[in-house]
């Protein structure tokens, strides 16, 4: 039994906004992947912009070594805006 490659399906639902993940469906291609993706996921369009990609290709960090590879972040105070105060007519910032 052959099964058919998973793809990851995200969606831009307005310019300016990030692609988020809406989920996953199993399709040959990416051509056919694209296509089932719009119809799935778009049906009221909401959406600007799809994205499907191989499930395999992506490489995730494991929630276990978060102290690992984020620790180095909180020793680098100067990075944190701690140092000056913002001045009131900034505005949001």
């Amino acid at each position: 039994m052959t099964l058919t490659p998973l793809w990851e399906v995200f969606v831009r639902s307005r310019n300016g906004l990030a692609h988020k993940h809406v989920g996953s469906l199993h399709a040959a291609d990416a051509t056919l992947a694209l296509a089932a993706a719009r119809d799935l996921f778009t049906r009221r369009n909401e959406a600007m912009s799809v994205w499907v990609v191989p499930s395999n290709a992506i490489t995730a960090s494991d929630p276990d070594d978060a102290a690992m590879l984020f620790e180095p972040a909180e020793s680098k105070i100067y990075r944190h805006p701690s140092f000056y105060e913002v001045p009131d007519d900034v505005g949001h910032m």
